[in-house]
């Protein structure tokens, strides 16, 4: 008879085929694999898809990059290219794939290089994965490549080994998904000489990655983590396969690792020989304890030091479970063919322990070891026996308890012996009822009654009462109701199958009904469990406000442990808010807080707390601490390991919730935020647009009116009349530079500004901005180093001019009549950017206050002598927005002087604004052309001569 174990789960086979018909009407996603660059991952997709077009399928490039090589480049003739979308982005017309004209064109198969790219700002989908997953839901066939960088889990272990840091990832479930997955793979010495030759990149471009990027020592390592993440995806699909299929057997594809956790002390050692040997393998391994009917009855100390050993395991990087059963070998077996794990650990205990122990041998004989068991189910299995450690059975004051004298835990005393009296009553009643009925019921329907005696002891007290039943049954029939009565002797030979029959049923019918009492009560127990937990996580999911997290925690624990609950939370300050509960203890708090393991009781750390510690651990960041306080006596219920798991469960629905709750406050601060932005930028424009032409106007007769009292035709003003009309004049001025800086900024934050990119030289701009800000400089002596081989700098000139205009302006703003302004400039290499151009204005006065470097750049943010500096603090958010619109950077800093004779600390010298601009590629001038460029340059009398600092 077939095993209806075995038999398919009808829910399981219905979520595949709706499976199937879901993947039946999507796309398929190949993926082109590498270890980095110049593999050939392109070439190999191009070769493939060239293949598919002569057979007759219908094709599409959609993206190809072929960076200059050439071979890749002759791959492309002859294949249909979708035209690419172009957009204007500051200035730039740039070419995007064209998600709308693929849909329209529904190609069977289109081609999508470089997965991770990030698209262009105003493109429907900020990735290109997602615009592949888009063609893959609307039918579409997509062949695409990747390299190991890119993916999310490996970018920063691959940052970690080449010391560059890829800002384009694809999320690692896309790669998972993928229909299948070609790697494409080239040894390191291959791709250097590859790289050297020019096929990769260009030369320039070659000789700096071969000194970065292209190393040796990182193209092996590279090289590694693309193989190791290939095997790891094929192992899930094959065992994916080997479940759809139920393949029983153990197919040995990969090393790994089953520890099996039971009852016995010294099961560390085993778990600890366990962890050495999965690290030295560098495999996988699990931890499972297994709990049989007769482990269910174990005392206090014995679950606890289970609880203990499968916490060890986690921590030494072992996936745990415990898992109910029959047969501890045969669900050890189960699992480790489901798992696909080939070697199995269990452990063996002392010889000498086992022949002292009473009726040893004859207990080996009819129950063997479990690595004996293990080997006669599994023969396709490796178990390796490891020795328990004596000296931990005799720190604990015994021998070692295996599985089957762990039955001797249960209760003592006479409440142990209480089942067996009930049960031996029974029985006798049985017996009494029966001899009455002797002269009208046959002896088999006698024998009815003692077996429904045995059922019934069996269902009530359980396996050892169902023994006792069954035996004393076979006693009280056959003295008192097969003659001769009161009797035990037998004159019918045929009474003697009937006992041992009767024995037989009764012993069986107990055992069975027994095993079916234990599982009723299993299933119950984890039904309530699993019930709790969903309502638990369906009154969480409607939470919105920590106190309503809190109050539901609080129910949840007290329903399902009888224990009292408080939640833990950080404050503005990220440290957690205690209250004014006594009974808590804030060191333990914070440090589980902090570490974000369990502490107190029945832990490791401070097990004699009166109370239990989690963290709530949320995916992105502990959330808080969960601190239990069990009711008088049951202490043990949160050392149970089921109990445990339901409640680590719970805390990490908490957790989640938590971080919910967290962050839809973060998206509304946000939202609110944004809206007070744009509704600020929007009354900054229309404030400054109306305000203008009245500004235009009053300067306009302010600067008559000070002519006027300069002489002019028609002059009758007083001295005191010309004094106002002058200070009128600046002031007019004055806030007719205000008006166009909060102009300029809402312009710059609503992105309306196009840049104007043009080749200019540095000393023609900064020349300029030393002219317009004349007056503002006025009473300060400016120094300008400028190196004669400075090259152009592509750039907006009106807005890089600006930049300079506002920070000499904001240093002589801050400085004190008579200090020196500094402007050098110099290229630097800006590493992964690229050279730059890095120009820096510096004073020498008494520079930013601490923590102010970055503060100053923050819009509406002035220095220290607010009340005696004009100005609303938008100059240096004006550069800020330039230079980064330029795809540059600035940043403050203070100046140090050494320290003065005698003196122990450097003091400030001033303040330093630094800005940088990319530095691209100059056109090529002929010899006319330069001559004319050098006579258009700037006039050397608009910049001081050299200078240093005195």
């Amino acid at each position: 008879m077939a095993d209806p174990s075995a038999r398919p789960d009808p829910d399981a086979l219905l979520e595949q085929l709706q499976q199937a018909d879901a993947q039946a009407a999507r796309g398929k996603l190949k993926v082109f694999f590498g270890a980095n660059a110049g593999v050939g991952k392109t070439y190999a997709m191009l070769a493939t898809a060239r293949a598919l077009r002569e057979q007759g399928q219908d094709v599409l490039v959609g993206v190809v990059e072929t960076h200059g090589r050439g071979e890749t480049a002759a791959l492309l003739d002859g294949l249909p290219v979708l035209p690419p979308r172009e957009q204007d982005y500051r200035g730039h017309r740039l070419r995007e794939f064209d998600l709308d004209g693929a849909l329209e064109r529904h190609p069977a198969l289109i081609l999508m290089d470089e997965l991770a790219h990030t698209n262009a700002p105003g493109s429907r989908h900020q990735k290109r994965w997602q615009d592949v997953e888009e063609l893959l839901a609307a039918g579409i066939d997509v062949f695409t490549t990747v390299n190991v960088q890119h993916l999310e889990s490996l970018n920063d272990v691959v940052g970690g080994i080449t010391g560059v840091r890829v800002w384009e990832t694809v999320p690692d479930r896309v790669f998972d998904q993928a229909d299948e997955v070609v790697l494409v793979d080239l040894p390191p010495d291959e791709l250097l000489k590859r790289l050297q030759e020019g096929k990769v990149y260009l030369p320039r471009q070659a000789e700096r990655a071969i000194q970065n990027f292209f190393r040796k020592g990182n193209l092996i390592a590279l090289r590694e983590l693309a193989l190791r993440r290939t095997a790891d995806r094929v192992d899930g699909e094959m065992r994916a396969w080997r479940r759809d299929q139920s393949v029983e057997t153990v197919w040995r594809t990969r090393d790994s690792l089953l520890v099996a956790v039971g009852p016995a002390p010294g099961d560390e050692k085993v778990v600890r020989t366990a962890a050495r040997l999965a690290a030295r393998l560098e495999v996988p391994w699990h931890a499972v304890y297994v709990e049989t009917p007769r482990l269910q009855r174990l005392g206090e100390r014995e679950r606890a030091r289970i609880l203990a050993v499968l916490a060890l395991a986690q921590e030494l990087g072992a996936q745990t479970a415990t898992l109910p059963g029959q047969d501890a070998a045969a669900a050890l077996v189960d699992y480790a063919r489901r798992h696909n794990l080939a070697k199995v650990v269990v452990g063996r205990s002392p010889r000498a322990e086992r022949s002292a122990r009473p009726w040893g041998w004859l207990a080996g004989l009819l129950r063997p070891p479990m690595a004996g068991r293990l080997a006669r189910r599994g023969d396709d299995l490796d178990v390796l026996e490891v020795p328990r450690s004596d000296a931990d059975q005799r720190i604990r004051g015994r021998g070692p308890l295996d599985e089957d004298e762990a039955v001797g835990a249960g209760p003592h005393g006479m409440q142990a012996y209480l089942p067996y009296l009930a049960t031996a009553g029974l029985c006798a009643l049985t017996t009494a009822i029966a001899t009455p009925l002797l002269p009208y019921l046959d002896l088999a329907n006698i024998v009815m009654l003692f077996l429904l005696t045995v059922l019934v002891a069996a269902m009530k007290f359980g396996r050892g009462p169902a023994v006792l039943a069954a035996v004393l049954s076979v006693g009280f029939y056959d003295f008192f109701c097969v003659p001769p009565i009161y009797s035990f002797a037998v004159t019918d030979a045929q009474y003697l199958l009937t006992f041992a029959v009767m024995l037989l049923v009764g012993l069986v019918t107990g055992q069975l009904t027994a095993n079916l009492r234990f599982q009723a009560a299993a299933s119950a127990r984890r039904e309530l469990r699993s019930r709790a937990l969903f309502e638990l996580a369906r009154e969480l999911a409607g939470a919105f406000a920590p106190e309503q997290i809190i109050e539901i925690c609080d129910r949840a624990v007290r329903a399902s442990f009888g224990a009292s609950a408080r939640l833990l939370l950080p404050d503005a300050t990220d440290r957690l808010a205690l209250g004014d509960d006594a009974s808590l203890d804030p060191g333990i708090a914070e440090w589980v807080f902090a570490k974000g393991l369990p502490a107190g009781m029945g832990t490791d750390t401070l097990p004699s707390a009166p109370r239990l510690y989690l963290p709530l651990k949320a995916p992105m960041r502990t959330r808080g601490v969960l601190a239990l306080e069990p009711p008088p006596g049951s202490a043990r219920l949160l050392l149970i390991p089921e109990e445990r798991r339901q409640l680590e469960t719970l805390a990490a629905l908490v957790a989640i919730a938590l971080e919910r709750v967290h962050y839809i406050a973060v998206a509304q601060d946000a939202l609110v935020s944004m809206e007070s932005e744009r509704l600020r930028n929007s009354l900054l424009s229309a404030l400054s647009h109306d305000l203008r032409t009245p500004l235009t106007s009053l300067v306009g007769t302010a600067e008559a009116l000070a002519l006027t009292g300069q002489g002019g035709e028609g002059a009758s003003l007083t001295p005191r009349q010309r004094e106002l009309a002058s200070s009128l004049r600046d002031e007019a001025l004055r806030m007719n530079a205000l008006v166009n800086n909060l102009l300029d900024m809402a312009r710059l934050e609503s992105g309306q500004v196009q840049l104007n990119r043009q080749w200019h030289a540095v000393e023609e701009l900064l020349g300029s901005a030393l002219a317009a800000r004349e007056n503002a400089l006025a009473g300060h002596r400016v120094v300008t180093d400028l190196p004669a081989d400075l090259p152009l700098v592509e750039c907006d000139g009106v807005l890089v001019e600006r930049v300079l205009c506002n920070l000499l302006e904001n240093g002589a703003k801050y400085t004190p009549p008579g200090s020196t302004l500094t402007v050098n400039a110099q290229v630097v290499d800006g590493g992964v950017a690229g050279r730059q151009l890095q120009v820096a204005v510096s004073d020498d006065g008494p520079g930013l206050a601490p923590g102010a470097e970055e503060l100053v750049f923050a819009k509406f943010s002035r220095g220290r002598a607010e009340s005696n500096v004009p100005g609303v603090g938008l100059g240096l958010a004006i550069c800020r927005a330039i230079v980064e619109a330029h795809g540059g950077r600035i940043w403050a800093e203070n100046k140090t002087l050494p320290a003065p004779e005698g003196g122990e600390e450097a003091v400030s010298g001033g303040a330093r604004f630094v800005f940088a601009l990319p530095l691209g590629t100059p056109p090529r001038l002929d010899e006319s052309e330069a001559e004319t460029e050098a006579g258009a340059g700037v006039t050397p009398a608009l910049l001081p001569p050299p200078m240093e600092l005195p």
